[in-house]
């Protein structure tokens, strides 16, 4: 073996690892993150295994941590009526008033104002007028694209925990770069399905061959005629578009949905995007044009 080649293997023995790390991360929000169980999780010593993530992540591990319980308290005030103090203590704050600093300076308002204001709110405030409001939906058609994934099952706010470990496979293999693009499909209705059930495929698609290993599978991102809304906001917060693009557009419009699952690109990094200039287009595939 040479040098070079062990090197690799070596690397991607590194991102396995910090893959269970951020697996692990995503089901204990809830818990106090102790740093030597997620070493022993790493198989990597306490003194040095943060360093290697902060390396290989682009972020600290307290970021992660952080970025993905705003991210969730985000959904909850979002969508449903849970208090203040139940969130807050939920996101690892003690009190209202150090969770209202942290939310503030990711979201650029305090929470209880993003309740009444945030991203959710404009669409669903159409949705309670009776003229509605008009929101840019441009009619696509988008060729298939060979991808590179990894399954999910369960909450949708939960796919990071395939995303990871996808881009840390493309990343050990060389195959991140210029005309990169991320994709997410979503195969089943979150307001009919239970969550643990709900199936979702992360995937990126690269400009380069490659041969997918498990736990990565090649895809195809569909191709067709899609209406195309362009969502800007927190993920977290992404449903209430959704309802908007169904219930007011697809039926204003006098447009059916073709028999396919509804997608979406993400069009910057959550890591150094602020949530509020997130971008996503979320892709709405239609059998009118067929």
């Amino acid at each position: 073996m040479t040098i070079a080649l062990a090197r690799t293997k070596d690397r991607i023995d590194y991102a396995d690892r910090l893959n269970r790390v951020t697996a692990y991360i995503y089901d204990h929000l809830d818990d106090e993150i102790d740093l030597n169980r997620l070493a022993e999780i790493a198989c990597l010593s306490p003194y040095h295994w943060h360093r290697i993530y902060h390396a290989l992540h682009g972020e600290t591990l307290a970021t992660t941590v952080r970025r993905l319980r705003l991210h969730r308290a985000a959904g909850f005030l979002a969508h449903t009526s849970m208090t203040m103090d139940s969130i807050a203590l939920k996101s690892g704050y003690s009190g209202v008033q150090a969770f209202t600093r942290a939310f503030h300076a990711d979201y650029g308002m305090p929470p209880a104002q993003y309740r009444k204001e945030g991203a959710h709110a404009a669409f669903r405030a159409s949705q309670a007028q009776a003229a509605g409001v008009a929101y840019d939906v441009e009619i696509r058609r988008v060729q298939p694209l060979r991808a590179a994934a990894i399954d999910h099952t369960g909450s949708y706010m939960q796919i990071g925990k395939a995303f990871d470990p996808l881009f840390g496979w493309c990343a050990m293999r060389g195959l991140l770069g210029g005309g990169m693009r991320t994709f997410g499909i979503y195969y089943d209705d979150p307001m009919w399905c239970a969550e643990a059930e709900l199936r979702s495929r992360a995937c990126v698609v690269v400009g380069q061959p490659f041969t997918a290993e498990p736990p990565v599978q090649e895809a195809e991102i569909p191709g067709g005629v899609c209406a195309v809304l362009r969502y800007r906001g927190p993920y977290a917060a992404m449903r209430d578009a959704y309802q908007w693009l169904y219930g007011e557009w697809l039926t204003g419009a006098g447009e059916e949905p073709a028999d396919g699952p509804v997608f979406e690109e993400y069009l910057n990094n959550p890591r150094d995007t602020a949530p509020n200039d997130l971008l996503t287009d979320i892709y709405l595939p239609l059998a009118s044009y067929a």
